[in-house]
């Protein structure tokens, strides 16, 4: 069984980020969407909020499940035994970004892989940011 994690701020919410949820069920047996409780950062929405949001809008499917989550994303899967992170990869700065971080997960704990996904064009350029 494949476990992947789709870890992120979602603050808040967006069509990208249900689109990238739909492409990874074909993927992996189950998937966790967990929310960064992150208090570095200021946001929009609770932890909890987002939580919430994720569970309103997320498929109904018994292989989806969405938390919280703090301290590193490696540290979180060793613990939940996942195997797999999940990323979206917009463009080409998002790569180098997430590039630099699969390397130093997997320098932090090898047992966990990447795996970068490629949002829908309608999508490629929807973020949080541009949102809030």
């Amino acid at each position: 069984m494949v476990s992947a994690l789709y870890p992120g701020s979602f603050d808040p919410v967006t069509r990208g980020h249900l689109d990238l949820v739909e492409r990874a069920l074909p993927l992996f047996d189950r998937l966790t969407v967990a929310v960064a409780a992150n208090s570095s950062k200021s946001a929009t929405f609770t932890p909890d909020e987002r939580v919430a949001m994720l569970k309103e809008v997320l498929p109904q499917d018994p292989r989806v499940s969405v938390t919280t989550f703090r301290g590193l994303v490696v540290d979180f899967c060793q613990q939940r035994g996942i195997g797999a992170i999940l990323r979206g990869i917009r463009t080409v700065s998002d790569f180098e970004y997430e590039y630099q971080m699969a390397l130093t997960n997997r320098a932090l704990n090898g047992a966990v892989e990447s795996v970068f996904v490629m949002p829908s064009e309608e999508y490629a350029y929807l973020s949080s940011t541009l949102i809030r």
